[in-house]
């Protein structure tokens, strides 16, 4: 088990810049197993979408699942053929293993995937990258269960998908919409850092790199598509459920015992706007109002409850301050440790005299809306003075944030707290060799590209031959450039 302490660093998003023309900026992976019959008109016709609308220089990548049929025969000779199109042999079954080994090896700086079947129109290609190559986006989806998705299937693989989704957002609490369309699309930087977290390597891979992704704060860009079923599908529907379900437990798991490195992939991505000093905007103010107006309300309901109760022995006054200050008591006590997040007991004895003196205000405001209401009424309904303290109450409340906020719990100075850790720095308390199951080190595609595990194989190259390591970026293609798809 690798024991390194953080799987790498990402820079912030940025638009790919452009190369020399004939980089291939996106690899679309096809993973395969025993598509002779398909995969020659699934192979032609992606080309000829990408050949006719893909402005940047593509690459297609057939990956051969340990076929026992007649696909490597198939996959070899559309190679030969089309000077885009490679292909890939892997000696064992499942298609996380076939994307995790391509990816890891391509050079192209979008990677994608689909489904041999082409059930997805292909009119969705470009805007599930488009968002990678600008710099928007860190993953793209598509999604079947979008609004303007338009979707023709039979009601049992519908009620699983949406049951499925259903499972991944109650139990890992997953925001995106479709994690089993077989239509994705992730950055290679981004990539690169991800792959090592992900364990499965059949079709629960791509569910679990989306959660892991979410998790780490990765932007996870959705597509709405167009889809038909393939009624000749292979899938074992059951076992991939069941499989499924053992991988939404495994990540369950790992995600709620912390065994999952996120925090050390969440920062380098960079980026977040909500990380950047922004003069004249307090920080923490929105987790500090929500916290606030929780407290509030349950110490204005507590309050209202002492009210009623003391009314009953004495006069609206008495009543009023007895249940004013014992709320006041336990509202600075809880805004104290739940919305400023103040500890222990240093300084508590001050933050309740300020907290009276913030209370002596509430009282005058309070008391002096029960005295204009007395001077109006000689004798008021019961439901008429609560809900003249109830306004009172709510006026006290936005001056009592302020004063709380500015006075009673100042933001603490940047020099009095200890300076932050890096963020690829493991805290002080994890041990020397981590036990988490999930792996922390670079991915390293060595054990995948060496024969006789994966075999390359392109028209008029060596079989044993491997990609190139560099990072290649893309160029948009021009009217004047050489290549021989030029006229679109």
């Amino acid at each position: 088990m690798r024991t390194d302490s953080s799987p790498g660093t990402l820079p912030a998003r940025e638009h790919l810049p452009a190369a020399p023309a004939g980089t291939p900026v996106l690899d679309v992976v096809i993973p395969v197993y025993n598509e002779e019959k398909d995969l020659q008109p699934c192979v032609r016709r992606l080309y000829e979408h990408l050949d006719r609308t893909f402005p940047y220089a593509f690459r297609i990548t057939i990956a051969d699942n340990a076929s026992t049929d007649t696909t490597p025969q198939v996959a070899g000779r559309l190679a030969a053929e089309i000077p885009e199109v490679t292909t890939v042999r892997l000696e064992q079954k499942g298609r996380g293993r076939a994307l995790r080994a391509v990816w890891s090896a391509s050079d192209a700086p979008v990677l994608a995937y689909m489904d041999v079947d082409l059930s997805t129109d292909l009119n969705a290609l470009l805007p599930l990258v488009a968002p990678l190559i600008s710099g928007h986006s860190d993953l793209a989806i598509g999604s079947r269960l979008a609004r303007s998705s338009r979707v023709v299937r039979g009601p049992k693989r519908e009620f699983i998908s949406r049951a499925y989704n259903l499972i991944l957002r109650g139990s890992l609490q997953a925001r995106f919409s479709d994690a089993q369309c077989g239509f994705k699309a992730i950055r290679r930087d981004v990539a690169q850092v991800l792959l090592p977290l992900v364990e499965d390597t059949g079709w629960f891979f791509d569910t679990e790199m989306l959660v892991l992704a979410e998790r780490a704060g990765l932007r996870i860009h959705e597509v709405p598509v167009d889809w038909v079923d393939d009624p000749d599908s292979t899938v074992h529907i059951v076992r991939t459920a069941t499989d499924d379900l053992k991988g939404v437990w495994r990540v369950g798991r790992a995600l709620a015992t912390g065994s999952l490195p996120l925090d050390r992939i969440a920062r380098p991505f960079g980026d977040d706007p909500r990380d950047r000093d922004i003069e004249d905007v307090p920080k923490g103010l929105a987790r500090q109002l929500v916290g606030f107006c929780v407290v509030g309300a349950l110490s204005t309901l507590f309050y209202l409850l002492l009210y009623s109760g003391l009314r009953v022995f004495s006069g609206s006054q008495t009543a009023n301050a007895l249940a004013l200050l014992i709320s006041a008591v336990a509202n600075t006590a809880a805004n104290r440790r739940l919305t400023f997040g103040v500890r222990g007991r240093g300084g508590a004895v001050r933050h309740q005299a300020q907290g009276l003196v913030v209370f002596g205000i509430g009282l005058a405001l309070t008391s002096g809306s029960l005295a204009a209401l007395n001077a109006a009424t000689s004798e008021p309904a019961h439901s008429t003075e609560l809900a003249v303290l109830v306004a009172a109450n709510l006026a006290a409340t936005v001056l009592r944030f302020l004063l709380f906020r500015a006075w009673v719990f100042p933001d603490r100075r940047e020099d009095d707290s200890p300076p932050p850790a890096p963020y690829n720095t493991p805290p002080h308390n994890t041990p020397p060799h981590d036990t988490a199951p999930y792996d922390t080190a670079p991915y390293d595609p060595a054990p995948y590209e060496a024969a006789p595990y994966v075999t390359t194989f392109r028209a008029g190259e060596a079989a044993d031959r491997t990609w190139p390591d560099a990072t290649l970026q893309p160029q948009p293609a021009r009217p004047h450039d050489s290549d021989s798809r030029d006229l679109r």
